[in-house]
């Protein structure tokens, strides 16, 4: 079978959703299936060198979400024929759309399909969504183009439905079990009589590190020997919390700036507590779902999106968003008991297995088979004999 991946964003970028369609794809490979991503690039060389990219339309940083995001806006996307004739030439089977309603490379692919299953995948959680509101009538033709609805969590699904109504499935985001292990190495100079708390991600507003760093300071008076360790990409507001850690002279934060996805690992391993403190718009939290894989106990948010990950009392403990006295307290309470930090994080482990690449590139195939096999019988055979065939361990469809 043929499948076409197209992401809305700069793919020369990781991030949650290109990280997500790269695993679907290295999955579905595996499966015996042929693979094109469909992605705008700022890099378009580079994204091409692998042979499965084709790369459509030159992104621009936008400011959306309390983030940024990178993806090309212009509207004549929707008005070139280039994405028509490419999809007429490839002659995909499936067409699985990622964020389907985000202009413009994801509409205009939309609107070209004709022909073939079309998929659309919803990652994103708002409060609301003003393009969502003003758009609705147009957003609602292609939205009825879709065959097949996913979202990558309840709070994903709630978001897009109260806009438009429908039938989705829930499948998750994935997690590459054999490089998020616990038997990565620790980073060596973070190895002494300290306990390390970790914080994974953008020091954006919505992620909530002011909060974490007020909780920290209460922490440190009480707990000495701890550490705050920030992994995070170096920004003007990064830049701005170093001014504040040295102003108030708090001891032992260390802003490690960016770490490469093939390095991340190591920092949970070093890790003792991981922490989220993110205010809310967090559909999945695939850094609760890494601290979970490399064997960690978390203190995250009480919100929508986390609270679908983690059970408190189980994988870690949940708190009210942007409380610093109660996350002190969080964070105090697995500080100072190892037993519980250590049961925390083999339930973590655990759960994790659940939500492994292979696990759920097999749900989104099946979900194909089953759309598939609503309009013919005829591809649906061929995926069977594509799985069938398939060298990959546990493959199926």
């Amino acid at each position: 079978m043929k499948i076409a991946l197209v992401s809305p964003y700069d793919y020369a970028y990781p991030g949650g959703v290109n990280n997500h369609i790269a695993s679907l794809e290295e999955n579905f490979v595996r499966m015996g299936h042929e693979v094109k991503i469909i992605a705008p690039s700022s890099k378009p060389k580079k994204t091409r060198e692998n042979g499965i990219a084709i790369v459509i339309g030159k992104p621009v940083a936008i400011r959306a979400s309390g983030s940024v995001v990178r993806s090309p806006v212009s509207p004549m996307l929707m008005f070139s024929d280039r994405i028509k004739k490419m999809l007429e030439l490839e002659k995909f089977d499936v067409v699985h759309i990622h964020e389907p309603l985000m202009p413009a490379l994801a509409v205009s692919v939309l609107h070209h399909a004709e022909g073939m299953l079309i998929v659309g995948t919803f990652h994103a959680t708002r409060s609301n969504s003003f393009g969502y509101t003003i758009w609705k009538p147009l957003l609602k033709r292609w939205m009825n183009k879709l065959d097949g609805k996913i979202a990558v969590s309840r709070a994903a699904m709630e978001f897009v439905n109260r806009y438009f109504p429908g039938d989705y499935v829930i499948i998750p985001n994935g997690i590459d079990l054999e490089r998020f292990t616990d038997k990565a190495p620790p980073v060596e100079k973070y190895r002494d009589d300290k306990l390390n708390i970790l914080f994974v991600g953008r020091v954006e507003k919505r992620k909530g590190f002011k909060y974490l760093l007020g909780a920290y300071e209460r922490v440190k008076r009480e707990f000495p020997q701890c550490r705050l360790i920030v992994v995070s990409p170096p920004t003007r507001l990064s830049k701005k919390y170093e001014r504040i850690a040295a102003k108030r002279n708090l001891k032992d934060v260390v802003f490690a700036g960016y770490v490469s996805f093939e390095d991340l690992p190591s920092y949970y391993c070093t890790a003792d507590i991981c922490c989220s403190p993110a205010t809310g718009w967090e559909s999945f939290g695939m850094v609760l779902m890494e601290a979970m894989a490399t064997g960690k106990p978390i203190v995250a948010s009480d919100i929508p999106g986390y609270a679908d990950l983690i059970s408190h009392g189980v994988e870690g403990l949940l708190v009210k968003p942007q409380d610093e006295k109660a996350l002190a307290s969080a964070l105090m309470s697995l500080l100072r008991d190892k037993s519980m930090r250590e049961k925390m994080g083999e339930k973590g482990k655990l759960k994790a297995k659940d939500y492994s690449w292979e696990v759920v590139a097999r749900k989104v195939m099946e979900y194909y088979q089953k759309l598939l096999q609503s309009r013919t019988g005829a591809v649906n055979k061929e995926i069977a004999s594509a799985c069938q065939g398939s060298s990959h361990p546990g493959a199926a469809c």
